[in-house]
């Protein structure tokens, strides 16, 4: 049993490596269903792939201005990730794993993040996700801060 998983992982990794997607994202029976919250429960990154980390990303727009709007932020936090990611070839479905830290978090925040997400994720394959409730961040008016990893395949 176990040999046919290992196959069956080995070729869901290699179809996904041929679409450009490295990673396997995954949701496994018996945990509840997280793609209504904007996340996922599991990502695999296959042998000799590259991790691209992408600092935490605000959301200011390219002049560095910070909006009092938490969907604005939660908008160029997306795109400044997207920016970051274009520069090494990527794109925001090659992301296995983001860290969203949230001052003063709440139900309509969280709303608000789902509702974004899958505007990047219409296909609901969100990366993992761990999404921590601060105080504070670094800049005043700061109100969201998203950082990735992301999955490039190697050089050949």
């Amino acid at each position: 049993m176990k040999i046919i998983q290992s196959l069956l992982m080995m070729t869901t990794l290699g179809l996904l490596t041929q679409q450009g997607i490295a990673q396997e994202i995954t949701n496994p029976k018996g945990l509840y269903d997280p793609r209504p919250h904007g996340y996922s429960h599991v990502a695999v990154v296959p042998a000799n792939h590259i991790l691209v980390f992408v600092a935490g990303q605000a959301g200011t727009d390219n002049k560095g201005e910070l909006s009092t709007d938490f969907r604005t932020q939660v908008r160029y936090a997306f795109e400044n990730l997207a920016i970051a990611l274009k520069s090494k070839g990527l794109q925001m479905r090659h992301i296995a794993k983001l860290t969203t830290l949230v001052v003063d978090y709440d139900a309509a925040k969280h709303k608000i993040l789902i509702e974004e997400g899958k505007k990047v994720w219409p296909d609901e394959q969100f990366p993992v996700n761990t999404l921590i409730p601060v105080s504070r961040l670094a800049l005043d008016g700061m109100l969201i801060e998203i950082d990735a990893t992301a999955v490039m395949a190697a050089a050949k």
